[in-house]
């Protein structure tokens, strides 16, 4: 038990945090309190005139006879928040990229640049940083290409923290949008034993072989080859037995030995499956829903970080996007496309017959076709679809309930399909590519309560890069991996 004069010489704490004097040798808390604020927060003014603390880097400095001026930021914002100092606090460690913990007043600014400024009375450089060896420098504006070398430092650039700000945002629209429709979250697996997409660009997963023996080696760890997975696609088709709308949003994986301006080797996907449907136009609603709503989460949320890039990464793309927005998606059939790409003056590298795959000059130039509008393309050749798509029985050309959504500057974005839920078709299929046995389960699921579904995919990087108006894939991701290239 304490005693009652132990009791009256503590000082009581409130919830915000409570900076403690340096000089207090004893376990008590100093009078003076300093309510800790992102950049974000104090720049909003809901705490002027009080005492704040505030952590950050510094983004440049200016040292005046008197004064010292420091523009802090922290990653809350693109916004920095202007800090005016005594010079006696300036300190030679100071410097462009240094990180500080400043402690002050913050008032009203006198300026018509800002709205408040931080009076320090205390600024403790917390971490050094050499400007002349730092690889951004304070004037310059770095492009793309340029700080994509530096994948362990591009998060300090006012571009890079605005996309990163962006993609957090955007990851919580698409959550929002799911929910709000009633589809159910699955984790479904990063390992697993299924080629969803059956190109076989697979990662094959092994455990390190250090200590065993030959015969140990050769023994999989799973019993079964696995893999990274490149789509949750048929395990979310597992789940569409139990729930009406599901939906998954993680990490995919693709062995694509290539170096171009769309691919990676590591990426996010957003899947959902929808039951008791037959019509592909209820998958391409979804699809256009989801665009659009995300979307405009997004310009609302981050409108800083959005016009940041609309500015100067792809200056004008705002129209663009606005018209995206506020126009019904267009809707083509496969071979309405062939027939437009055979009719285009323009001349292509890949043939466009009828039974070809659509390449992504191909996909950009229908979209520029159909005025730059996002588009639907709709009845693939049965042949170009995996085992899982939809027959759609017809003849002389036969073709699958398959869908694509095609957009500006991407091309490809979506790509969905209803699944074929007869027990017959599915089983032939599956016997003639000769996977009867492996995907045994998959035709259990069509005679235990099997309902018609169907749903797509849409990649995460892709969907930044049609919105923003972001040219290489590689600069919409936290660290980027692809074939060659030096992993952190």
């Amino acid at each position: 038990m304490f005693s009652s004069s132990l009791l009256r010489n503590v000082i009581p704490v409130s919830s915000e945090w409570v900076f403690s004097c340096v000089k207090c040798r004893s376990r008590q808390y100093c009078q003076k309190q300093f309510k800790k604020l992102t950049i974000r927060d104090a720049l909003s003014s809901k705490a002027l005139g009080s005492n704040v603390r505030i952590q950050g880097w510094v983004r440049s400095v200016r040292s005046q006879k008197e004064h010292l001026f420091l523009h802090v930021n922290d990653g809350s914002s693109l916004q920095a928040l202007q800090v005016v100092a005594s010079n006696d606090l300036n300190d030679s460690d100071l410097t462009f990229g240094s990180a500080i913990d400043v402690t002050g007043c913050l008032e009203k600014s006198p300026s018509k640049k800002q709205n408040v400024e931080l009076h320090a009375k205390q600024i403790k450089v917390t971490g050094k940083c050499d400007p002349i060896k730092f690889p951004f420098k304070i004037k310059e504006r770095h492009p793309m290409e340029y700080i994509r070398q530096y994948p362990h430092l591009r998060c300090r650039t006012n571009t890079f923290s605005a996309l990163l700000r962006i993609r957090s945002e955007a990851t919580s629209a698409i959550q929002s949008y799911f929910k709000d429709n009633g589809f159910i979250q699955i984790h479904t697996p990063v390992i697993t034993s299924n080629d969803c997409e059956g190109a076989g660009e697979l990662f094959q997963l092994e455990p390190a072989g250090s200590g065993k023996t030959q015969d140990e080696r050769s023994q999989h760890f799973f019993s079964v080859p696995t893999y990274l997975t490149v789509s949750g696609q048929l395990h979310l088709e597992v789940m569409s037995g139990a729930f009406p709308a599901v939906y998954t949003f993680g990490p995919t994986f693709r062995a694509e030995n290539s170096q171009s301006r769309r691919h990676l080797a590591e990426f996010y996907m957003v899947e959902a499956e929808i039951s008791f449907t037959e019509s592909l136009e209820d998958v391409m609603a979804v699809m256009e829903n989801l665009f659009k709503a995300s979307t405009e989460h997004v310009l609302t949320h981050c409108a800083e970080d959005v016009e940041l890039f609309h500015k100067f990464v792809a200056s004008g793309h705002r129209g663009q996007v606005d018209v995206m927005l506020s126009r019904k998606f267009n809707v083509i059939s496969y071979t309405e496309a062939i027939d437009i790409l055979n009719r285009s003056s323009q001349t292509f590298t890949f043939p466009t017959e009828w039974g070809c795959d659509l390449q992504t000059e191909h996909e950009k130039y229908l979209v520029k076709h159909c005025g730059n509008i996002p588009v639907f393309v709709t009845d693939y050749p049965y042949d170009l679809k995996p085992f899982y798509a939809r027959d759609n029985q017809d003849h002389p050309r036969h073709t699958a309930a398959a869908v694509d959504l095609l957009v500006p500057g991407v091309g490809e974005l979506c790509g969905g399909s209803l699944r074929e839920e007869r027990l017959d078709l599915l089983q032939n299929r599956l016997a003639q590519a000769g996977l009867e046995e492996e995907y045994e389960w998959y035709l259990q699921l069509r005679r235990f309560g099997s309902v018609p579904h169907g749903g797509f995919g849409m990649g995460f990087e892709r969907y930044l890069q049609c919105i923003l108006g972001v040219d290489n894939i590689k600069d919409v991701i936290p660290f980027a991996r692809f074939s060659h290239s030096c992993l952190l």
